[in-house]
């Protein structure tokens, strides 16, 4: 009879801890996050919803715009907005909203490919700082700090200026803001991994013979995902305001593409005649750097386990 209450305990008992440990992974699942962002940072969900929106703008463009992108017509020069130009048009009498979904296209692009490159190039780097310490440490570190050290707009039209008689503009573009901006996301990591690689998982796993690359992107890698989603929702609008810097100061995209940056650097000698021309983009920039930006203070005061403790 003892035998049997006490192997009813244990079973009780082992009930209640994965009913405890069930509660503790629903707490702190997907569902359980997104629910507390829509609780506690409306304006997160909101920019979220405005970055989908322009997204499938984008996309649509072809769709959703009666006119071509390159579509000219000089006998409407400089109309001011109409039903038939909502936005107007420009010198060249090309529909001004056509351009605006056209270039954020290529905002959008220019914002998210050099943020994912420089994302796993930090990422890269940044484990392997943290983990082998040492003179792999020091010289990793050293670079980043010789790339910290520059402005990032002078180091970017220095790169422009040097590539961009041997490739396109675009892929310049691309290099440029990659080169920029695995820096800071390699100093993350890496300190994450200072402070991951001491924990009792990590030794577990290191003493019964798991393998080092093993342990930096299966057991460290995952445990900065949260950081990770921060960042790129933070710098997507960084590279989408130095590529329209560049293309403002004209060496960024070339025409006849569409660009938020160049179409304000083509509207800037009509500021005071067709303010339609400048405001129009620099309002759709302004947007989409407003939203990634809310939705990157909302996803870290979700994600940071610090944040969530106090």
């Amino acid at each position: 009879m003892q035998q049997a209450k006490a192997a009813s305990e244990a079973l009780s008992s082992g009930y209640q801890e994965q009913a405890l440990a069930a509660g503790i992974g629903e707490a702190n699942g997907p569902k359980e996050k997104i629910r507390k962002l829509f609780k506690q940072n409306k304006l997160a969900v909101v920019s979220a919803i405005v970055i989908v929106v322009i997204i499938l703008l984008a996309i649509l463009a072809p769709v959703i715009s009666p006119y071509k992108e390159a579509q000219q017509d000089l006998t409407a020069r400089l109309h001011g907005p109409s039903l038939s130009h909502l936005l107007g048009t420009d010198e060249l009498g090309r529909d001004v909203l056509t351009r605006i979904l056209y270039g954020a296209r290529v905002s959008l692009v220019i914002g998210i490919i050099p943020s994912v490159i420089s994302l796993l190039l930090g990422i890269l780097l940044g484990l392997l700082s943290g983990y082998f310490g040492g003179w792999v440490d020091y010289l990793i570190m050293r670079i980043a700090d010789v790339m910290l050290s520059f402005p990032s707009l002078l180091l970017s039209m220095a790169i422009m200026y040097t590539l961009g008689r041997y490739v396109n503009s675009i892929w310049c573009i691309f290099a440029a803001l990659s080169l920029i901006g695995w820096a800071p996301v390699a100093r993350v990591i890496r300190s994450q991994t200072l402070s991951f690689k001491e924990t009792e998982y990590v030794e577990a796993a290191r003493s019964i013979g798991v393998s080092r690359s093993s342990v930096m992107f299966r057991h460290i890698l995952p445990n900065c995902t949260p950081s990770l989603i921060v960042l790129f929702t933070l710098n997507v609008p960084s590279c989408i305001l130095s590529e329209s810097t560049l293309s403002f100061l004209g060496i960024g995209v070339q025409p006849p593409a569409a660009s938020w940056g160049l179409m304000v650097n083509q509207s800037k000698q009509f500021l005071f005649t067709s303010p339609w021309l400048a405001l129009a983009p620099c309002l759709a920039i302004m947007l989409v750097v407003l939203a990634f930006n809310f939705l990157g203070d909302g996803l870290r005061d979700v994600l940071d386990p610090y944040l969530q403790d106090a």
